[in-house]
């Protein structure tokens, strides 16, 4: 399993990559606000869609079912 990051770790990788919050949204078929939120530390990430997002940003150790 890959180490999971802070939220300020995750936000500096996507401006590393040259990626929008809004552009990373849309390639994984997510909520930008939920993702924002996210990063900002506004919600946790626990359930749903939410859980998905923190999982791929590596904030959160988790499996995504399909």
């Amino acid at each position: 399993m890959p180490a999971t990051i802070t939220a300020e770790q995750a936000r500096e990788g996507l401006n590393y990559k040259g990626m929008s919050i809004a552009e990373f949204s849309r390639k994984h078929g997510l909520n930008k606000n939920l993702v924002s939120d996210l990063l900002n530390g506004r919600i946790k990430g626990r359930r749903g869609e939410a859980h998905r997002a923190a999982v791929l940003l590596r904030i959160k150790d988790g499996v995504i079912e399909q």
